[in-house]
């Protein structure tokens, strides 16, 4: 797979009702997509961003965690206090077990 997972954790900064109502509609999916997936605290202020960016042959993490950011700032939701992890799927390998 050639592409990045990044994940952005971090606190909404003064979070309305209509941004927690758009946050509600936006599901708390765990999967990895291009526009991003929410999770977050039952209070509605610690939030955890997943996003899946392909990757391009000359990409590496910097690149990745600025596809990232825009994908989360698309969301238009008001955030701060960001710390990302960045895994570049093009180096994992998978171990099989032989039978």
């Amino acid at each position: 797979m050639d592409a990045f997972r990044v994940i952005i954790r971090g606190k909404f900064d003064h979070l309305d009702e209509a941004g927690r109502a758009a946050l509600a509609a936006k599901g708390g999916d765990l999967m990895f997509s291009e526009a991003g997936t929410f999770t977050h605290d039952v209070n509605v202020t610690a939030f955890t961003f997943r996003c899946q960016v392909p990757a391009r042959a000359d990409d590496d993490e910097k690149a990745a965690k600025a596809r990232a950011t825009e994908a989360l700032h698309a969301h238009g939701l008001p955030c701060r206090d960001l710390d990302y992890g960045v895994t570049d799927m093009r180096a994992v390998r998978v171990r099989r077990k032989k039978r």
